[in-house]
């Protein structure tokens, strides 16, 4: 019978909340390998041994699951920003880049969706769960993305790099990092330390710092 195991026992079934926590788990890869337009949420429901309509009983829509992935990437980002960022600038921010590049297989596809589908956090959703995760997608973004600039603005004030507008480099150095999940596999035919060790020293680079630190990472 469902739910039992090999002597009859009755397995406790899981609850609410680690169902949840599965639903996001195979949704974030449906969205990182197939994409979040061309996700059937039917499929996340299978996957998970859900009839389509009891997903409804942990998410009002398949975007609300996906601002919560977002939530949960940025969430995990902001962490480890504030824990590398600690002392002078020039020992945080090649600590940060190069961290930045540290990702399990599941983190590099939640980070492919966050760069893929963070656009939507900037649009308004009529249902009010859906609004609710999207405002907080939103908010922690803007301030994950104020986080880079003032960490920049505090180089430039220390002299450990060249005053330049912060907002604009901040923007820079993040899309030149996130570029890189939109390309990258962790089948394919580099591993991520390779791909660190190509674009750390160009970011570090692009924020000015000298040469000889820059290559030392």
């Amino acid at each position: 019978m469902p739910g039992s195991g090999a002597e009859g026992r009755i397995e406790p079934r899981p609850s609410p909340r680690n169902k949840r926590a599965e639903i996001v788990a195979v949704a974030t890869q449906y969205f990182g390998d197939d994409g979040y337009e061309d996700t059937k949420w039917a499929d996340v429901a299978a996957a998970v041994g859900l009839g389509p309509t009891a997903l409804y009983h942990y998410f009002e829509s398949k975007q609300q699951c996906l601002f919560e992935i977002l939530v949960e990437a940025i969430e995990d980002a902001r962490a480890e920003f504030l824990r590398l960022t600690e002392g002078d600038f020039a020992t945080a921010f090649p600590a940060l880049v190069r961290g930045s590049f540290v990702r399990s297989d599941r983190e590099v596809l939640r980070a492919r969706v966050l760069v893929a589908e963070q656009g939507l956090v900037r649009h308004r959703r009529p249902a009010p769960r859906e609004e609710e995760a999207r405002k907080l997608a939103f908010s922690l973004v803007k301030e994950y993305e104020a986080g880079w600039r003032d960490l920049l603005a505090a180089g430039m004030e220390e002299g450990a790099i060249p005053r330049t507008d912060p907002d604009l480099l901040a923007r820079a150095v993040i899309g030149l990092h996130n570029s890189v999940w939109h390309w990258y596999r962790p089948a394919g035919r580099l591993d991520l330390d390779a791909v660190a060790d190509f674009y750390v020293p160009r970011i570090l680079g692009l924020a000015g710092l000298p040469e000889g630190l820059a290559g030392a990472v």
